[in-house]
Parts: structure tokens; sequence; C-alpha cells
């Protein structure tokens, strides 16, 4: 998109259900599971910025032995960074004793980081300060190796205060207010009540310390620990965890916001955030691929033993259409399709707004995550031009003349490359003048391709949130071309409500679909209904999370999706610019028809699809009229 929003976090795991030396024989090195871990993280970079992290467990280690490792970087190339730090653990060996790389016991025994339960995470920070300390994965540590617990996911959860209040009545003291320590601690606390109901059942039962301690390993209920710990969670989620025996999870929350995929054979177990990683590091056919069910998770045992559990009552389906959109990686087909066919849906508004002047029409796209879609409007309107083509040869064919059949068969949309995005150009000048200056440069223009003050340019992005882009400099530098017209068009609908389960949106004010609302409202005279949603807003955040309903969607009610359209094409136009602006978005139907399986849309339509995301949009609404430019949850 022209105003970037930051990915959301990604996660990788492995289970080898193998012995180490299977797949030194199989593959030719010990070193197989990292190598994989590798794959999947820098397959799925396109998720995380701001820092990564792995942690691995090694299985059956004797008392006294290092058996969990895990490392976090925040360089700007993270993944890179970390596996060159674990691979420097090689180096001597490779150098001065080859032959070990060979033996995997003593491999397993000597050198960190090599264990049969690996897991990777790439962190997006969508609040969080950026430190070390917030990346993931995380880690709980106990004395007792089944009391120990790593997690790392993609998630926010909406109620982090009430979540934080049931753990000081459990008499815990979290470090700080933050959706993974709460969530860490929830869990960790219900496996510490499994593990001492199970020693005091095998006490009563007469066995050793010693045994007790493998028979807990052996009867974790996994299951039964997520269900206690997720009972009250409010949000979207998908969590990997790893006990400290082996015992490993996957875990996706109840509406299926936030994505999971996994593969397993007689060799292994994987898991990531999404297909196409899978596919490409393991070779894996599409067909294989499947997703954790909703309010389920994946459970591996430590004697390898793998199931899916309900954790939580699935509710309707609402799994983020941001991810068909933008965040996840055009490569799975099935949003391939998804992606061209939102395309496709906006042709025939398109060749409306352009009067069906294809001659007069040049059509491209802003960089780069617009380009399938931008393939499947020029499939909708050449679709158009063929269907002109045959009705007038079947009808009029007789009364062509040898150039009108010239010109009809040589009728073809014009599309070009107009926009590309300076990489190199980093806006580092403090001065706000100064910036905005250099924010008007980043993207450049090809010259020359556009009839002055003819053609109409159609530009095609794939979601339009805040417009600044647009304003400060793919506009003004389109404009010096000299079209007649320029229609920005946007393969999302109107982004109106902040995100509250993962995306970096989170406050009203930055929604250029809700400035325009509120400018219609005050140039129409209507500000009591912007002070009639405030009270309303107000009035509810004293209520239960469950009985509040989203009153922003009263400050778009008066509006058509045309009139919130036209003027949003007025606040995105900078002074000056000759040609006339046009905006174009895509409906919510639209959607949900290209989307079929991932129809939660609550930042287009308010429909939020937990009782946390309505006390949120009120509470962004309450803090966008009071000055306050703080989070919502």
């Amino acid at each position: 998109m022209s105003d970037q929003i930051k990915h959301e976090c990604g996660i990788a795991f492995i289970r080898l259900l193998k012995p180490l030396s299977y797949y030194q024989q199989k593959y030719g090195t010990a070193l197989y599971g990292l190598n994989k871990l590798y794959l999947l993280m820098e397959k799925q970079h396109n998720r995380g910025q701001d820092g990564a992290g792995i942690a691995t467990i090694k299985l059956d280690m004797k008392p006294g032995s290092r058996y969990i490792s895990r490392y976090r970087s925040m360089a700007s190339n993270a993944v890179a960074d970390i596996f060159e730090y674990v691979q420097n653990k090689f180096v001597d060996i490779q150098e001065n004793t080859p032959e070990l790389m060979q033996d995997t016991e003593w491999l397993k025994n000597n050198v960190s980081f090599i264990g049969e339960v690996l897991m990777g995470h790439l962190r997006y920070g969508t609040h969080g300060k950026n430190s070390i300390e917030n990346c993931h994965p995380f880690l709980r540590q106990n004395n007792w190796m089944t009391r120990n617990l790593v997690i790392a996911g993609n998630f926010n959860m909406t109620n982090v205060d009430e979540l934080l209040e049931q753990l000081y009545e459990l008499g815990q003291h979290p470090k700080e207010k933050a959706d993974t320590v709460t969530v860490l601690e929830k869990i960790g606390h219900f496996l510490d009540d499994e593990n001492q109901e199970l020693f005091d059942q095998y006490k009563k039962e007469g066995h050793d310390n010693v045994a007790i301690t493998h028979k807990i390993s052996d009867n974790l209920d996994i299951a039964n620990i997520l269900r206690r710990s997720a009972k009250t969670w409010d949000g979207g989620y998908s969590i990997c965890g790893m006990v400290g025996n082996g015992d490993s999870f996957i875990m996706r929350d109840p509406a299926g916001i936030r994505p999971a995929y996994y593969y397993y054979d007689d060799e292994i177990v994987v898991a990531a955030s999404e297909r196409p990683a899978l596919q490409t590091a393991f070779n894996i056919q599409f067909k294989d691929v499947k997703e954790i069910d909703p309010g389920h998770a994946l459970i591996i045992k430590k004697n390898g033993e793998v199931s899916m559990e309900q954790f939580r009552e699935p509710t309707e389906r609402l799994s983020c259409s941001f991810e068909r959109i933008y965040f996840s990686k055009g490569s799975d087909v099935e949003i391939y399709r998804e992606r061209k066919q939102l395309g496709r849906l906006l042709s025939d508004k398109i060749l409306q707004a352009v009067n069906y002047d294809l001659k007069n029409t040049v059509f491209s796209f802003i960089p780069n995550t617009a380009e399938v879609a931008f393939f499947g409007m020029v499939d909708g309107v050449q679709q158009y031009v063929r269907r002109h083509q045959k009705d007038i040869l079947l009808h009029k064919k007789e009364s062509l003349t040898d150039q009108q059949l010239e010109d009809l068969l040589s009728l073809a949309p014009r599309v070009e490359k107009l926009a590309v995005k300076d990489v190199k150009l980093r806006t580092f000048i403090t001065q706000d003048a100064d910036r905005s200056e250099m924010v008007a440069h980043v993207y450049d223009t090809t010259y020359g391709i556009i009839n002055n003050h003819q053609d109409t340019l159609v530009a095609l992005d794939d979601s339009i949130v805040r417009g600044t882009t647009l304003k400060q400099s793919i506009i003004k530098i389109v404009d010096r071309l000299h079209p007649k017209k320029i229609i920005i068009v946007s393969s999302a609908p109107q982004i109106r409500y902040p995100d509250c389960y993962g995306i970096d949106m989170s406050r009203m004010g930055q929604f250029v679909a809700f400035d325009a609302a509120i400018q219609l409202l005050t140039e129409r005279g209507m500000w009591q209904v912007i002070e009639d949603v405030y009270t309303k807003c107000k009035a509810s955040l004293l209520l239960p999370k469950e009985e509040i309903v989203n009153h922003v969607k009263e400050i778009y009610k008066p509006f058509t999706p045309e009139e919130i359209s036209a003027k949003i094409a007025q606040i995105i136009t900078p002074k000056g610019t000759v040609a006339e602006v046009e905006v174009i978005y895509q409906s919510l139907e639209n959607l949900h028809e290209a989307c079929p399986k991932n129809k939660g849309d609550w930042y287009f339509s308010g429909n939020y699809p937990t009782p946390g995301g309505n006390k949120v949009v009120n509470k962004a609404f309450v803090n966008w009229k009071e000055g306050n430019n703080q989070r919502a949850y």
C-alpha cells in the first residue's frame, strides 16, 4: 500500500519426530532442523521488521545439561544475524574436528541449539517498545523441566487490564503490562497447577520423586492447560508454545482471526503463519498443508503423538481479510486468485468512471503489493473489450469501414508502469518543511507516455489508510505528467475503524475516511452527531465489554460511501494540482465475494469478531475527541 502499514508477526515451528542421526543419514546434516527453521523464517520475512528470535529444546537430556537455548536479535537483518550467531558455534568444529559434525550425539550434548523442537518468531511491535526484551520467544524458567515454558505468537489481546487483574487475583505480580506477559503467565500458572495436581496424585500412589517427574512428563494434559488459560482471552492470536519436556502446541483464536498452517508426516511436524513458507521449505503440495482450526490447538506430545484439540468453542469464522489483501505473500495460490478477483471486481466501476474511453485512459498501479490486483483489473477491462468487440461484430459488421474494423480490433487497455518507488531515498532531515519536500520525491515516475490534458490516469493501490503518501508524493508526481484526470482506485474498502488484533491501526485520527466523515459532518452543521457519539462512547466504557456496541458507526451513517470517497479525493489532492482527482473504493460485497473464506472486515465495517473490539473502537473515538493520542487497548 502507498501508506505503509507494518506487517503482522510471524511464527515458525518444527518438531523432528526421528532421532537426529536419522536426518544426518538421510539429509547429510545434523543441522537439518536449524536449516529448515532458517528457511521458514526467511520465507516469512515480510512479516517482521522489528526483530526476531528462536528457541530450541533438546529431548531426554541428563540432569545438569542445558536443554533450552534461545537467541533474539533486533538487527536490521535479524534473521540472518540470529543464524550467523548459531552458525558460529560450529566454525571451530568444522575447522578443527570436522568428523564431529557427523556425530549427532556429541553435537546434541555439546552444542546449543541442536534440538528436536524448534521455534522461530518474526516480530512486528504494534505499540510495544522496540527492545530485545520485547522480542519473542518469551521464556518462563523453572528448575522442573515440565514447568519451563517458551511461547511466541502473532497476537493482540483487547482485555489486557482484565487479564492482569486475574493474575493479581492468582497472587502473581507481572513485571509489566503487556499482553505477551499476561499470556505467558496465564499459561504458566495453569501449567504449574497441572504439574502440582499430577505430583500430588502420583505421590499418593506411592511413587518416588524421580518416577513422578517422568510420569508428569508423560501425562501433562496440554489441551486442559490451554482451555483453562484461554478461557477469558479476547483477541486475535496464533500462539506457539513449548514445554521444557518437549510437549508443544500451536493454538488459534476461536474466530480464526490470525492465520496458522501446519503439516506433518512420520518425520516432522511443522507450522507457520503462511502456507507458501511451508510449501517452499519442505517441498509440500498445496493440498497437504492444513489450517489449524479456530478455537483449536495442534498438540505434539513428547512421544510424537499429534492431535488437534479444541480449547475454546469456535465462533463465526472471521479471519482477517487484510491477510488476503496485503499482509500474506501473494505466492499462496488462493491469495493470488483472491487478489486478482479484487481487481477484476473493480473493473466495471472504473470503466464507468472513464466513460468507457479506453483510447484516452492509462492504467497503472502503485508499487508493488497492488500488482496482482492490477492484473485482475486489467483482466476485467479486457473482458469488457472482448464483449464490446463481439457485440459490434455480431450486429454492425456490415456497416464497418476498414478503419473502423482496424480500430475495433486494436482496442485494448493502455497499461503502463508510472509510479516507481526510489528505495534508496531516505527522509532523514528532521525539519517538517524539509521532510515534506523529501517525501514528495520518494516516488518517481515515467515521463512522456501521458497525452497532455487528454488522458485519464487510473492508478490502483491495494488500500488507502491515511492518504498521506498520495497527497505528499504520488499525486504531485503524476500530476506533472499533465493528465486530464487522476483516478486513485483502492482494491480494499474504506478503512474506517481501528484494528486491535495485531495491525498497526489503532487511532481514529489516522484514517482518511474518518477525517472525511468528520469534515462532512462539520460542513453540513451536524456537529451534534459527533457530540452524541462521544457521549455514548464515553458512557459505554463503564459497561461490561459484552454489552458494548460500536457507536462510531453513527459517524458514517449520514453519508453514502460515494460521498465519503468524494471528500477523500478533496483531502488527498495537494494544492496546485491541475488534474481532477477521483477516488474509487472496493465495496464490502465485492470483498466478501473475492475472499469468501476470510470475511473478517471490522476495519471496514465496524463489525468486530470479539466483544473487546467494540470497547476498543469506542475508546479510540473518546481518545480522538479528547485529544489523547494513546492506544485504545
